[in-house]
């Protein structure tokens, strides 16, 4: 018998210490998981360094199970199968779950590390506590001693326990080192005028504001954050990260290393450190190390408010990869993607792009001005603020302060001898009949507005006092959208059709059979356990007719242009949704949220 067939052969039914690959290997053979053959030379090969977990060897080796689905052997898979067989509870670390401030103070960072153990919460007479090494469990005794609480112990990823041992402590130090500067530098703030000042001073380049915000920036880019909340109260302040359109606080920090971290953010983004009485806007821009964006230039798009407990900053995460992205990924059905290619290969006219603010209008008409800007077209844009540079396009950022608005903008464009034009917003009666004469000159204008649906937006041209037949002579179409999150495809269930009434009412006055099976979200690991796994678009395009234009002539109401707008062809936002339902793109619940009902 060979040395790896002796190690296969040998009986360790209830190990005591640190886990053996050996012990790892046998079990898994036996489980069926490895084969004999691949575990005689996973042991021959196996790495002198001992202090390397045996899940963490196994998973570099990307092996697979030798039979059935031949599902890849990870660190994740592994940890759940070790879980089973030692019969601990598997738990996934998320740092947005733990009050690591309040956790680490139950033993110290070399303790920790020499164990192999993290704590992870506080539950009345229980601290759970996570481990990655099963049999190894000499230091229960003692940490219920020194705590006066029972141990419950998990079993996690060696990765994430070795990865957040030395985050937790880390930042729970910096936030007492923080806090400590904080408190030695702090007065008593009785005076209102003082109030927008609660909390100690400390210097925005101290070494643990800067590694605290450093931590802050990257955790936002491995959790998909588009925008960080950095938010003043009372007691505590708040960090807050939206993920697919929902916000989720992160953790909670005294006031006066809140503000250090709004100041060392606005340091880096060139933002006046000392003004905090009024708005001011920055940027920032970096290269992410790590995560699912790493190696990607990134730009971070700033934004502070002077507020009752001091300033508040939110900070918007612009990946350029994922702003301009193709028809089929904002949501486009191919019938939808076919009439919108025929609208913006017009060689003139007005198209319009509505929704609420985050529905996705900026996405979408970057990715259209992408596909616009050859060689031949000369594409301009007047913004506010520019939200993603692109060298294929001019751009100008309108500048109040100096008069620039977008109607002043779109005037100085006109000399440029531009082919495109993009106007950010319409918002006012001067900037929209500049967009009117543009097109009326042969230009391709696009550009957004704030109404609930595509049919309200010819009613708030009208408002804005455009008159009806420049309307009619410029306006080519109108497109409405509203985002919903998609559901994870790697760990959605499927679920019971929706009650006929609660579908007939989602898709009136349009009928559509009821999908025989929907699908819920459940959560896993790679969508952070929220069940959904980015946003997608909802679509509701209007193209102009003559049935449509006649009415828009006699000055019709919202109502009957709505109606017509049906009749031509036109498919709601809801009903757009149900189809993402019946496909198992999203939910009924996801629907119902974003999209208003069709008012006919």
């Amino acid at each position: 018998m060979n040395a790896p067939e002796k190690q296969l052969a040998e009986e360790q039914p209830h190990p005591k210490g640190r886990l053996s690959l050996s012990w790892v290997v046998k079990h898994l053979v036996h489980d069926g998981l490895m084969d004999r053959k691949i575990a005689e030379r996973v042991l021959s090969v196996k790495s002198r360094d001992t202090q390397i977990h045996p899940l963490a060897l196994l998973a570099d080796m990307n092996l697979r199970t030798p039979t059935g689905a031949r599902e890849v052997l990870d660190i994740e898979r592994l940890t759940h199968w070790l879980a089973d067989k030692c019969g601990l509870p598997y738990q996934h670390i998320d740092p947005l779950r733990v009050d690591f401030a309040r956790v680490v103070d139950l033993f110290s960072s070399s303790y920790a590390t020499s164990h192999a153990i993290l704590p992870l919460a506080i539950h009345g007479a229980d601290v759970v506590v996570a481990t990655s090494e099963p049999f190894a469990d000499d230091w229960q005794a003692e940490i219920e001693r020194l705590t006066r609480k029972g141990v419950k112990r998990v079993l996690a990823n060696p990765l994430d326990v070795a990865r957040f041992t030395v985050e937790f402590y880390k930042l729970a130090q910096s936030i007492k080192g923080a806090n400590k500067s904080a408190s030695t530098a702090s007065s008593v703030v009785s005076n209102f005028e003082s109030l927008v000042e609660l909390g100690g001073k400390v210097d925005a380049e101290n070494a643990h504001v800067v590694t605290i915000v450093d931590w802050l920036l990257q955790y936002a880019f491995d959790q998909r954050a588009s925008d960080i909340h950095l938010e003043p109260k009372r007691e505590q302040g708040v960090v807050r990260f939206r993920i697919d359109g929902v916000l989720h606080q992160v953790y909670q920090v005294p006031p006066g290393v809140l503000n250090a971290m709004i100041s060392r953010i606005k340091l880096l983004g060139r933002m006046d450190v000392v003004e905090k009485r009024r708005p001011l806007d920055g940027r920032i821009k970096t290269k992410v190390n790590s995560g699912m964006l790493a190696g990607r230039e990134v730009e971070i798009r700033l934004s502070t408010l002077p507020t009752a407990f001091g300033e508040k900053l939110v900070a918007r995460v612009f990946d350029p990869e994922v702003v301009v992205r193709g028809y089929g990924e904002l949501g486009f059905s191919e019938n939808e993607e076919r009439t919108w290619k025929q609208l913006i290969a017009r060689p003139s006219g007005v198209i319009l792009v509505t929704g609420p603010t985050g529905s996705g209008k900026t996405t979408t008409l970057y990715s259209t001005l992408k596909v616009l800007a050859t060689d031949e077209v000369n594409v301009s844009t007047v913004e506010d603020p520019i939200e993603n540079i692109d060298p294929s396009l001019n751009q100008m950022q309108v500048n109040p302060g100096i008069d620039l608005g977008f109607a002043d903008g779109l005037r100085a464009l006109m000399r440029q001898d531009p082919d495109v034009i993009m106007v950010g917003e319409i918002r006012d009666k001067v900037t929209a009949d500049m967009a009117v004469n543009a097109a009326l000159t042969g230009h391709l204008v696009f550009s957004t507005l704030h109404t609930n649906d595509a049919a309200s937006s010819i009613a708030r041209l009208t408002e804005l006092g455009v008159p009806h037949y420049m309307v009619n002579a410029t306006l080519i179409g109108v497109l409405a959208q509203r985002l919903v999150r998609i559901l994870c495809p790697h760990c959605k269930k499927p679920t019971d059709p929706p009650d006929e009434a609660l579908w007939a009412e989602l898709v009136a006055p349009w009928r559509s059979p009821v999908p025989k099976q929907m699908f819920k979200p459940v959560g896993c690991l790679e969508c952070r356990r929220t069940g959904y796994l980015g946003r997608t678009g909802l679509i509701e395009m209007l193209v102009m007719t003559d049935a449509m234009r006649a009415l828009i002539a006699q000055g019709s109401d919202i109502a009957r242009l709505r109606n017509q707008a049906a009749r031509d062809g036109l498919r709601s936002l809801r009903v757009s949704g149900a189809e993402k339902i019946a496909n198992g793109i999203t939910t009924l619940d996801e629907v119902l949220r974003a999209a208003p009902p069709f008012m006919h």
